[in-house]
Order: C-alpha cells, then sequence, then structure tokens
C-alpha cells in the first residue's frame, strides 16, 4: 500500500520502516501491463457537456444510495458519483488523499485527519469533522446492516478534534488505514442522515433520479470540490443483465459504456471499429463457494473432488479466451507482492475426484450447482463439472437462476453457489471480508481459529519479511482447509463508445475503479 501524499509519521527516524512496509503493500500492486495507467490521460483537452448512458450487470429491488449496503458495481459506482471519500485508488491502485489533506500517525494505532476545507454538501451544508465521525461510526452499528461492519469494529473511537481535524483510535494497530478508507462503503455522509433517497454528498454529480432495480440518473455538481470536474452534464446508469444484450446496447448506440464486456465478445466488438475496449488484468476472481455447514458440501472430501473437476487452463484459454490468469483456490495471484510460492498446482484430475468422492461415501449421490448468468464463467463452469462428474460417478444438477436478486436469494444460501469477488485495496480487507470465521461474506461457512489468529498478527507486524510470511501461511490454510473453488483470476473488460473519453482500464476495479463519471467526457468533433 503506498501511502497517500501529505502522509506524515510523526517520528522521523521511522520513516525508512515505514516506506518499506508501503512499498510491498496490496495497494500498490504495479500489474503486468499496467505500470503506465494514471488517471491523467495523454488525451485532448476534455469537452464539457452531453450525456451519456451506461449499463451494468447488476441491479435489483435492493439497490441503495446507502453507502453501507453496497454490494455490486453498481452500487459502488453510484456511491463514488454522488460522495467522496477520506482517501481514493488512483487507476494505479495507490492511495491519494481526497476529503482528508493529511493523516498523520506515529504508532499506526492512533491517527490524527485534516479535512479539506471550504467543501459543501449537494444541499449546501459545510463538510465538517462531525460528517466523518457520524460516517465511519455508523458502521459499527449492527442496525446499520453495514457491509463495512468487519473493519468498522476496528475503530476504538472517531472523535472530532476540531471543525476540520478528527482523530482515529484504532483497536490495533493497522499500516492500512489509508487505503481502507478508500473503498466505496466509507464515503461520507452528512451527520445524522437517515434519508438516503437523496444521494445528498460531496461527490461529483447530484442525484437527479433513483428508482432501485430501473435506473439512476446523476446531474454535474457545479460546486464539486475537484475544479474542472465532472465534465458531463447528466450519467444514467442502468442494469442489463443479459451479457448479449448489454453488448448488442453499446453497438447499436442505446448506451455509451457496459461493463463488463464477456471474454468472448472483445474481437467482435473491436471489429466493429465504433468500440473501445478497456482491459487491465485484475484480482477479481469467480468463485465456486461449497459451504462447509451443509450437506453434501460438509464432507472435505466431496469438497476435494470438486476441485479436481475444474479443468482450469481451459477456463482461462477457452471461457476466459486468454482474459485472465490461472488461480490455485486461494485468491492471491501470481504478481502479487504477498504471493506465496510453492503451492501445488491442482490440476483436472477425474481419477482423482473419484477417489475423493469414494472417501465421501458419495458415489451416485445429487449434488446442485446454482449458477446466474452474470456472474462471469459461472455457468460454463458448471455444466464443465457437470460434465466431468459423470466419469466420477457422481450426478450433479446444474441450476440456472435470474441474474435479479441472485446475491439476496441464493448466493451463500445454498451448498453451491458462484460469488464473483471484486478486488480490495489491501490483501488484510480481502481476508477480513470473506475468510475471517465470523465475516458477513464467508463464502465458505467455514471457520478456522490459526488463520484468524495469524490476520490479526499480520495487521499489527511492521517486519515486513515476518508480514509476507504470514501472508504466505494463510494462503497454505486457504489451499489446504477452506472450501473455494477459485481456478482463475479475471481481467477487467470494459467497452465504451468511440467518441467517450477519459477512462482506463484499471486494477482497482471496473468502470475505471467505479469512478468513471468524474472522468468521462464526450468527444464531439
Amino acid at each position: 500500500m503506498t501511502l497517500p501524499k501529505e502522509f506524515v509519521v510523526a517520528d522521523p527516524g521511522r520513516r525508512k520502516a515505514i516506506k518499506t512496509l508501503a512499498a510491498a503493500g496490496a495497494a500498490t500492486l504495479i500489474l503486468p501491463g499496467a505500470s503506465s495507467l494514471a488517471f491523467a490521460a495523454t488525451e485532448p483537452t476534455p469537452q464539457r457537456g452531453g450525456r451519456i448512458r451506461v449499463a451494468l450487470a447488476n441491479q435489483s429491488l435492493m439497490d441503495s444510495l446507502d453507502p453501507a449496503k453496497g454490494t455490486h458495481t453498481g452500487d459502488y459506482s453510484r456511491a463514488y458519483m454522488f460522495y467522496s471519500g477520506l482517501t481514493e485508488l488512483d487507476a494505479d491502485f495507490k492511495t491519494q488523499n481526497a476529503l482528508a489533506e493529511k493523516l498523520e500517525t506515529d504508532d499506526f494505532l492512533k491517527w490524527t485527519i485534516t479535512l479539506r476545507p471550504n467543501v459543501h454538501f449537494h444541499d449546501g451544508k459545510p463538510f465538517t469533522s462531525d460528517d466523518v465521525v457520524f460516517s465511519l461510526m455508523r458502521h459499527k452499528d449492527p442496525a446499520t446492516a453495514s457491509k463495512a461492519k468487519s473493519i468498522a469494529d476496528g475503530f476504538s473511537s472517531v472523535k472530532a478534534a476540531g471543525p476540520l481535524k478528527v482523530e482515529i483510535t484504532l483497536t490495533e494497530p493497522n499500516v492500512d488505514l489509508p487505503a481502507l478508507l478508500a473503498i466505496p462503503h466509507l464515503v461520507i455522509v452528512a451527520a445524522n442522515t437517515t434519508d438516503f433517497s437523496k444521494g445528498n454528498g460531496t461527490g461529483p454529480f447530484t442525484c437527479k433520479e433513483f428508482t432501485p432495480a430501473q435506473r439512476c440518473v446523476g446531474a454535474r455538481n457545479a460546486n464539486f470540490w475537484k475544479p474542472g470536474r465532472p465534465y458531463l452534464d447528466e450519467v444514467e446508469i442502468i442494469g442489463i443483465g443479459d451479457d448479449a444484450a448489454r453488448t448488442n446496447a453499446l453497438l447499436a448506440g442505446d448506451v455509451q459504456l457496459i461493463s463488463p464486456l464477456p471474454a468472448r465478445d472483445v474481437d467482435r466488438v473491436k471489429q466493429t471499429g465504433k468500440v473501445t475496449v478497456l482491459e487491465s488484468p485484475s484480482q477479481l476472481y469467480s468463485d465456486l463457494a461449497l459451504r462447509q455447514d451443509m450437506l453434501p458440501t460438509k464432507s472435505a472430501d466431496f469438497n476435494e473432488g470438486i476441485k479436481y473437476l475444474h479443468d482450469r487452463q481451459r477456463i482461462v484459454n477457452v471461457m476466459l479466451r486468454g482474459h485472465g490468469t490461472l488461480a490455485n483456490d486461494h485468491p492471491v495471484p501470481e504478481w502479487h507482492p504477498y504471493f506465496m510460492k510453492g503451492l501445488p498446482q491442482r490440476a483436472f484430475d477425474p481419477d482423482k475426484a473419484q477417489f475423493h468422492f469414494k472417501k465421501a461415501a458419495t458415489p451416485g449421490a445429487r449434488a446442485e450447482i446454482i449458477a446466474p448468468p452474470s456472474v462471469e464463467t459461472a455457468l460454463d463452469s458448471a455444466m464443465m463439472v457437470q460434465q466431468a462428474a459423470k466419469q466420477a460417478g457422481v450426478d450433479i444438477n446444474v441450476r440456472r437462476v435470474p441474474a435479479d436478486g441472485y446475491w439476496t436469494t441464493y448466493w451463500m444460501k445454498y451448498p453451491m453457489t458462484y460469488g464473483s469477488i471484486l478486488p480490495r485495496p489491501t490483501l488484510d480487507l480481502l481476508y477480513t471480508q470473506f475468510f475471517r470465521s465470523n465475516a458477513n461474506w464467508n463464502e465458505s461457512g467455514w471457520k478456522n481459529e490459526q488463520f484468524d489468529q495469524l490476520l490479526v498478527q499480520a495487521r499489527r507486524e511492521r517486519d515486513e519479511a515476518k508480514r509476507k510470511q504470514m501472508y504466505g501461511d494463510m494462503q497454505t490454510i486457504v489451499y489446504e482447509k477452506n472450501s473455494l473453488v477459485i481456478p482463475a483470476f479475471i481481467n477487467f473488460i470494459d467497452a465504451q463508445s468511440s467518441t467517450l473519453r477519459g477512462l482506463k482500464g484499471t486494477p482497482s476495479g471496473r468502470v475505471m475503479g467505479y469512478r468513471f463519471a468524474e472522468f468521462a467526457w464526450l468527444d464531439k468533433a
């Protein structure tokens, strides 16, 4: 993680150690082909005005403008359209200051944050420290039902120390705090907000219209605290869950930006000459979650058998058309600074699968995989497993379910469901949200005390070599004990009309790290 500009360590004698930590953190990942990614694009001067429509894959009646509730690309994009965070991630996954002008600490436990002056909410209210205190502490309240509660639980206290100064005390030291403050859930809302239907924030657009499961329209915020931005007059976000329909809407000119663009459509849309493809390597993965608290996936041998039915190289080469990298049932790609070498690569092996199924006493047993069309490679992978399982004596049914409502109705509620896990700015955050025993999104329902202990220890460890070893040990535990099938890491692939400018592919998230609205402009030439 790169600490943001104006990050200050009170003890100058410790700065060398801090830089060592910063150089290896997950928020500074320099990915293959990504070294030149930057928001300051070498393009003509942006033109002002115009309106675009954006089609994303996810939408449901549960969608909300409350950033605490966000779960998918649409939610995160709306969060950054209407709100701003204390920090933010740039196109190279580096942490930059936003509403925070300066972050200071001498022990990574107690932090002092100096806030940016002369910032106003959309309704005209001045931005102050009270808004930060409210915005961060509300995530600790179970009644908020925040998806970031596991992060907020790390705040021992958040107090105003002046109109533009905030003091944060953590429950334990955490060098990653600046990067954590950049996530979309922790954007700043006005103090004491209970009605989020207006999207009243300090972001680049004001909320003109929002109807869950239908559309969201933002109008340019003329008083945005970043001079000159945004460039567009209006942005409309809609949901199109079907891949073909989404791609065809772009080719027909009905929308100007889509996410994602399926890998199988990349060559086809490029040939039209009407579309620009935005691509970046990423830490995104689609996983098959095998619940350890349900049957038949309660059996470790059954789960091991399912893992051996996955032809990972085929998933990368055929299903992703080469737009991805091989994975090995844990969430750390090979280019990550904390990647641990030496774990045996699981390969497609129906004989080994049959061996484990027999040990699990499941020959002839029926099992069901639930797959939605909105999770990339899910349906194709499920069908592949179904066919391979026949060779191993297991009958697996594949149930295709609608994309709408999948995350609330099916995900993690059945023995075998697919997840789509977006990158997090730090490995600690990813592990905390998805792998810790009490995590809200603990997809496999596993509990591992050793993993939980290592997670806490790594968070406070200042020796970088020891920290890296701890993360390596956690990868080994996930590989051996968890029951997630993670076959590949998927490149981010979005597509835009050739008249839409200002955007790039970035490893920090789809549609330019979900912040496309701030940078997009229309070329009217």
